[in-house]
């Protein structure tokens, strides 16, 4: 499939998922049983868009002027994908399977996208109602603090330091620019790009028996953590 191609159909699923109100893993799945020319890169690409967009749903629709499925999915691109007006436009460009043109407004909007005096809630993509519960924890960073949760999360590994060594394991996945993790001495962290699907670290040269894939931040899991370790005994 052609860039156009994924963006059209990451379009046509965010419409199913608000017209029938439904599960976006569940309009996902549907797709790709109703397309079956889609190959495995391309639905991890679409399911990228998709999940993309509707973290970023607030602020899209904000710099857009509207709540379309088209107007989140480009609003998406600006925001969280960095694209310009013109390569948006390149990818909307009319062709076979590809969306429509940009329409004047839509490709003036995307030139003045600007957050800068959004309120909170549009700027950190969360319900207005979680304002004031975000406000007593965050002050006025809870719209950063949001923000940071609306882009795609890393995958962090700890290192089984009675299989392999920290430096032997970064190694190992250096092709996948694993870097050592802020908190924990025995995490890795792979930052995961936006079309990626999920590296393959099974089959790395390295058994995978050396690491496992930690599902909490590393400051706060107890096998990660030398400080939660000490403090939970």
């Amino acid at each position: 499939m052609t860039p156009g191609a994924r963006l059209a159909a990451a379009i046509e699923i965010i419409a199913d998922i608000e017209t029938r109100r439904r599960p976006a893993g569940d309009a996902l799945k549907d797709w790709g049983l109703s397309h079956r020319f889609a190959g495995s890169s391309d639905r991890a690409a679409i399911a990228g868009l998709v999940y993309d967009a509707l973290r970023r749903r607030g602020s899209s629709a904000h710099i857009m002027g509207a709540e379309t499925a088209r107007a989140i999915v480009l609003g998406m691109l600006r925001l969280e994908r960095t694209l310009d007006a013109d390569a948006i436009g390149r990818l909307a460009d009319g062709a076979r399977f590809a969306p429509a043109p940009l329409t004047g407004e839509e490709r003036t909007r995307l030139e003045a996208a600007d957050l800068s005096n959004a309120p909170p809630w549009v700027m950190g993509d969360y319900p207005k109602w979680l304002d004031p519960y975000l406000a007593r924890v965050f002050g006025d960073e809870r719209a950063g603090e949001a923000a940071a949760l609306a882009s795609r999360a890393p995958l962090d590994l700890r290192v089984n330091t009675l299989k392999a060594e920290l430096e032997k394991a970064a190694q190992a996945l250096a092709h996948l620019e694993a870097a050592p993790t802020r908190w924990s001495p025995f995490g890795l962290r792979i930052k995961l790009g936006a079309d990626a699907k999920n590296p393959a670290i099974h089959a790395s040269r390295l058994s995978s028996k050396a690491w496992s894939r930690c599902r909490t931040r590393a400051r706060n899991c107890p096998r990660c953590s030398p400080l939660q370790g000490r403090a939970s005994r």
